[in-house]
């Protein structure tokens, strides 16, 4: 992104931010190969959306979700007090490798129960990103719009939790942006931003790993998709509202 634009001007007027080079080549074909480790430990079903807040496990993956350039971008948007609220890679797979399976339209924090409802999500490319093998797709401006209704999608291989659609009718006419990425690369986007992606047509895999963060303000209320409470940790400045319990750093810098 031009250096030269007011970044916090794009992101209250397009909910998105993108291109932000955080890790050199070198540097995120070292996590890559973490990655990789995992992947294949575990297996490409577990790691093509099973991977949730290895953070706390995984020092590569808690060093990725705390790099003080993402947090540096972070802290520009939402203030210092920041609180990293959960990890979730996404692995999406050649369509012929593992069926055509996509990301539905759909806002992050419609079912997270956090009221305020605000969070971002930073989606760092751990792969190359581009539209042949499925890159998120953002509808600018849509997080102006609230919390929108979402049901269920009607095509199979949908990969979000509850298989949660937002309807098409939501932005009829608005044209879809496609971020495409360079390994190393995020973008940046708002809870309340509609997004989602295309299946995988390519022979090559599409890595990513999602880090979400909200300001200390935020509260949670009732539990997540996944029928979870949140184990949010303190990752800069200071909570003075204490809205979840105290979480021990799990590795030291």
């Amino acid at each position: 992104m031009n250096k030269s634009i007011d970044v916090t001007e794009v992101w209250k007027h397009q909910g998105y931010l993108t291109d932000l080079t955080i890790f050199s080549s070198h540097e995120i074909q070292k996590y890559r190969e973490l990655f990789d480790e995992m992947e294949k430990s575990e297996g490409q079903e577990t790691a093509e959306i099973g991977f949730h807040n290895r953070h706390f496990e995984s020092e590569f993956i808690w060093r990725l979700s705390t790099s003080p350039k993402i947090l540096g971008h972070v802290q520009s948007l939402i203030g210092s007090n920041v609180l990293l609220l959960g990890t979730h890679f996404f692995c999406k797979y050649p369509s012929d490798l593992r069926g055509e399976k996509f990301i539905a339209w759909h806002q992050d924090v419609t079912y997270w129960g956090l009221e305020p409802p605000l969070a971002i999500t930073a989606w760092l490319a751990i792969d190359d990103v581009d539209r042949e093998n499925g890159c998120m797709r953002v509808i600018p401006k849509s997080h102006k719009q609230g919390i929108l209704q979402h049901g269920k999608s009607d095509i199979k291989g949908n990969l979000l939790s509850i298989n949660q659609e937002v309807s098409p009718n939501s932005f009829s006419g608005q044209q879809p942006i496609d971020l495409t990425l360079k390994a190393g690369q995020m973008s940046i986007h708002h809870g309340l931003l509609i997004h989602g992606s295309n299946p995988n047509t390519s022979n090559r895999r599409r890595c990513g790993l999602a880090i979400r963060f909200i300001p200390s303000k935020v509260k949670q209320i009732k539990r997540n998709s996944l029928g979870k409470f949140y184990k949010a940790i303190l990752i800069s400045g200071e909570d003075h509202y204490h809205h979840f319990p105290q979480q021990q750093v799990p590795f030291l810098k």
